[in-house]
């Protein structure tokens, strides 16, 4: 059976294995990571771990590079929600003739822009994001507290998978 008259299932181990192999190149795999980072922090149900865990198990030398793509990625896409949060606010506030509170959130004011800190944890991370554009906490402390909690979520969970498998992997 010639390879184009193959069934796609047949074919897809080695379009995967190429496209793996691809990815995990450094001038594709840092750009992949940032990509993942970056849409992995909107309001889009997925993660980036995966992504820069791979690519640094393929090149343990780009630890660093990885570590600071993903955070920057991340970050941006922090930065996105944060966007989407003002403009859902602004929004709301014109089509009602006046300015939106809503009670439930009267706590995360309390804590304002250190609040981003926690934009590192799974569910709330992202939209939490967005929460602090919606009630316009200012956005360069809310960038601030976002990077150093996503750097300091990617070091250490780089770190730990790193920790728990060593083992260099083959393509």
């Amino acid at each position: 059976m010639t390879e184009s008259a193959r069934p796609p299932a047949a074919s897809m181990p080695s379009w995967f294995q190429h496209l793996a192999q691809l990815l995990a190149l450094p001038e594709y795999g840092l750009t992949t990571v940032f990509v993942v980072a970056f849409v992995s922090a909107t309001l889009l149900p997925m993660g980036s771990e995966p992504a820069v865990f791979g690519l640094i198990k393929l090149n343990p030398e780009l630890f660093w590079p990885a570590v600071l793509v993903a955070t920057a990625g991340n970050t941006l896409g922090g930065a996105v929600s944060w966007a989407m949060g003002l403009g859902t606010h602004r929004l709301v506030d014109r089509a009602r003739g006046n300015s939106t509170e809503l009670r439930a959130l009267h706590w995360l004011e309390r804590f304002g822009p250190k609040a981003c800190l926690l934009s590192w944890l799974p569910v709330v991370g992202d939209p939490l994001c967005a929460v602090a554009g919606w009630l316009r906490f200012p956005f360069w402390p809310c960038l601030a507290y976002m990077a150093i909690g996503k750097f300091v979520r990617y070091l250490c969970m780089t770190a730990a998978l790193l920790w728990f498998f060593p083992e260099r992997l083959a393509l």
